[in-house]
């Protein structure tokens, strides 16, 4: 694994700040600070000369917060904060290629969190603990251990900057008050109803790569299947898998297979019933379009249950390459704190905070916030390899093969089985 090695600067920076303690801005509302908010409240480090930090984010909504929120921080810290909006698969190629560079181009970056892994094999992130940071107990703890590295229990490199979690979204309009959507056959059923009215029942995303492996992993999850055991062997193929797989295709044949603007817009608009989702597709600043529930963890009510939510928080860290590690620090810590994850809501931000998933005030306000809290405790965090991006290219193009009829459930696992272990060897 190849690490980077730390500039003289950047370990000095480190030591200055271990030893007079993180600086920040943790905003000005009401309430009991955390503690991680009264250590970086002592003291505020402003540059001698106006300095521009760089954000390298993901577009869209993540994108909409940051802008939102950062004028405090830029003139209490005599700086501009320049927010790079990208797609997912540009995000990931210019970090790493910047990553290369002895003095980046990116003060602070975003990372999908199945990501982390690879993120650190190219020594992409500073170590925030080496730096003197102390984790904030007012994370959620699933979402912290995302950012550490080993995965929960190693020192921390990211903090969670947008809690996604998936979700089962519905049309209530197409899904009868009576129906019983608790299971995964309850959903079946109420898909073929919608299906029988003249509507598509259940949309799957079964697009190669990771569509379909989002898409279809909280089923096999549901059904007892997995992708690695606890001894990081490989066990696609399984007669959990093929039953989940099978049943993956029942869904599919009430509805239709889709991308994921079209899904969208058919469950809010209610050409369709059913579809898994993250927060940030059909949640905003006013409010959710369409209905929502946790994911069914079990298949039928006898069923043992089972965590299935697929947890997807967006992190953020600061680069190992970066000419300002103190205040691009201070940064993550105040973008991350308590007030302005609250004032971000507003924005479209998702908070990983329970502080703020418990707020009454913001439960009356964004009701929508407790069910994706409760999604967010129940959630089960993907394989962590630095591989991950390969294994969903070829599992997902071997789910997508059996989704198009070229193969059998069987035979697509089989394949996605030899696949994978090829990858891992």
């Amino acid at each position: 694994m190849r690490k980077r090695p730390m500039r003289q600067d950047t370990i000095l920076a480190g030591l200055m700040l271990l030893c007079a303690g993180l600086t920040a801005c943790a905003g000005t509302g009401g309430g009991q600070q955390t503690v991680q908010e009264e250590q970086t409240a002592q003291q505020v480090t402003v540059p001698a000369s106006h300095v521009v930090l760089t954000v390298a984010a993901r577009s869209g909504s993540h994108t909409d917060v940051i802008n939102s929120v950062k004028a405090d921080f830029e003139q209490s810290h005599n700086c501009t904060v320049e927010v790079l909006g990208m797609e997912a698969d540009e995000l990931v190629e210019l970090v790493s290629e910047d990553a290369e560079r002895e003095y980046g181009s990116y003060d602070l970056v975003m990372i999908d969190d199945p990501l982390m892994p690879q993120y650190m094999e190219d020594g992409v992130l500073y170590n925030l603990t080496a730096a003197g940071y102390t984790d904030d107990p007012d994370f959620v703890d699933k979402s912290l251990a995302l950012g550490k590295d080993p995965y929960a229990l190693g020192p921390t490199y990211a903090l969670p900057f947008t809690g996604n979690v998936q979700l089962l979204f519905y049309n209530k309009e197409r899904v009868g008050g009576g129906a019983d959507i608790s299971t995964w056959q309850g959903v079946l059923a109420a898909a073929r109803a919608a299906q029988e009215a003249g509507y598509h029942g259940y949309c799957v995303r079964g697009q190669s790569g990771n569509p379909v492996v989002s898409d279809f992993l909280p089923i096999l999850w549901a059904y007892g299947g997995d992708i690695f055991d606890d001894n990081d062997q490989v066990i696609i193929y399984s007669k959990e898998s093929i039953a989940a797989l099978s049943f993956y295709l029942e869904l599919l044949e009430t509805g239709v297979n889709q991308d994921k603007d079209t899904i969208i817009k058919e469950v809010q608009g209610g050409e369709a019933a059913f579809a898994l989702g993250w927060p940030s597709w059909f949640i905003s600043g006013d409010g959710a379009s369409a209905s929502y529930e946790q994911i069914p963890s079990k298949m039928v009510d006898t069923s043992e249950a089972l965590s299935t939510g697929e947890i997807g928080n967006w992190m953020m860290g600061v680069t190992a390459n970066t000419t300002q590690p103190a205040l691009a620090m201070e940064l993550l810590i105040y973008l991350t704190s308590r007030e302005v994850q609250r004032k971000a809501i507003d924005a479209g931000g998702i908070p990983t905070r329970t502080s703020i998933f418990v707020d009454p005030m913001v439960e009356v306000k964004h009701p929508y916030l407790e069910v994706i809290h409760a999604g967010t405790i129940n959630s089960r965090v993907r394989p962590r390899t630095s591989k991950w991006a390969q294994i969903e290219e070829v599992f997902g193009a071997e789910l997508s093969a059996c989704i198009e009829g070229k193969k059998t459930a069987a035979d697509a696992l089989q394949a996605a089985q030899d696949a994978v272990e090829a990858l891992m060897e």
